[in-house]
């Protein structure tokens, strides 16, 4: 199975988030910062090597909390 994320909600996370291709593990590239952006909704998509390939998709939905920084 290959992971990949579809979409980002807002665009600016795709420079906040990546996802690891073959085990689906979402992982930060950059900082949080709940003055900036307070929610992330992510579209992952899940496609198989088969013949033909099948796909899934789910969403991620990320709420950042404010901390005292």
């Amino acid at each position: 199975v290959i992971y990949e994320i579809d979409t980002f909600v807002p665009s600016s996370g795709s420079d906040v988030f990546s996802i690891e291709s073959k085990s689906g593990e979402i992982r930060l590239k950059g900082p949080l910062d709940y003055e900036i952006v307070t929610f992330y909704d992510l579209q992952i998509k899940a496609k198989d090597m088969g013949t033909p390939p099948l796909s899934g998709h789910c969403s991620v939905e990320l709420e950042v909390l404010d901390v005292n920084d």
